[in-house]
């Protein structure tokens, strides 16, 4: 890998459907050269059309798959981890492929929500000693957590709902969490003309009491505190993992330009 003197203002950007394309415009009109590493070839539709040198597909496999595209596709002056937050493995092998080679990493952490009416919980154990007792709750979470989470709800006595993404791994997802097929929505969620529409309407439907989804921040987190306070439901948490010990973070655009230019 060649040094930062090399690198001619190139930026490699980890990132999914939320932010990546807003940072994508915003790093190319301020020239920076960037280049984009998602999980899937849906996110990478997302950067249809945008100012990207490379966008490259498919999960990094632990720290020697980070080192081996970090020497494929650099020198890079900057890589930027806006990966999701409770992507927690990808973040922490970067810090650590990131400093063996000396590569600048930043992560861009999404500003915190504040609190309002909703209740943080740490993990599935406390979601499992909630007072939950016959209430019905929609689980708007990833679908690799449904199994657990919704194993979690029925301890606390509550009845489980879910959504699963149209797609094979969210099918089995939801097969293993083993909703019977009128408590599961196979849905794209926020998709459709209006935001939230289909929550909204999945909400009513099932006659939710209550509603779980993950302290992550951005879009998703805001539009169920609207969409629960709106319906008068209560909002639980998860609580967000903290980002990994030797991590530079940013929380807003305007700060991560700044680094970025200043470093």
């Amino acid at each position: 890998m060649q040094g930062p003197a090399n690198d001619q203002r190139r930026v490699l950007l980890l990132a999914g459907t939320g932010e990546g394309p807003r940072l994508v415009k915003e790093l190319s009109r301020r020239n920076w050269c960037v280049s984009v590493s998602v999980v899937t070839a849906t996110a990478a539709k997302a950067y249809a059309g945008l100012p990207v040198e490379r966008i490259s597909i498919g999960a990094l496999q632990g720290i020697g798959g980070i080192t081996a595209a970090l020497h494929q596709t650099g020198p890079f002056r900057w890589v930027v981890d806006a990966t999701h937050p409770f992507a927690a493995q990808i973040s922490q092998d970067l810090v650590l492929a990131c400093a063996d080679l000396g590569q600048p990493l930043l992560r861009y952490e999404r500003r915190l929500e504040p609190l309002g009416a909703a209740s943080l919980l740490a993990d599935a154990e406390a979601l499992a000693a909630q007072p939950l007792q016959g209430q019905r709750l929609l689980l708007a979470i990833g679908g690799r957590h449904l199994p657990a989470l919704a194993a979690a709800v029925r301890c606390a006595g509550a009845i489980p709902y879910g959504r699963a993404l149209p797609s094979p791994d969210g099918l089995r997802s939801a097969l293993r969490a083993g909703l019977p097929p009128d408590h599961l929505a196979v849905v794209r969620p926020l998709q459709g003309e209006v935001p939230g529409a289909i929550e909204r309407s999945l909400c009513r439907r099932w006659d939710i009491g209550v509603v779980l989804c993950r302290q992550s921040g951005g879009a998703t987190e805001q539009l169920w505190h609207q969409l629960t306070d709106d319906l008068g439901l209560s909002l639980l948490l998860l609580r967000r993992p903290s980002p990994p010990d030797g991590m530079n973070c940013v929380e807003d655009v305007s700060s991560l330009m700044d680094r970025l230019e200043r470093d």
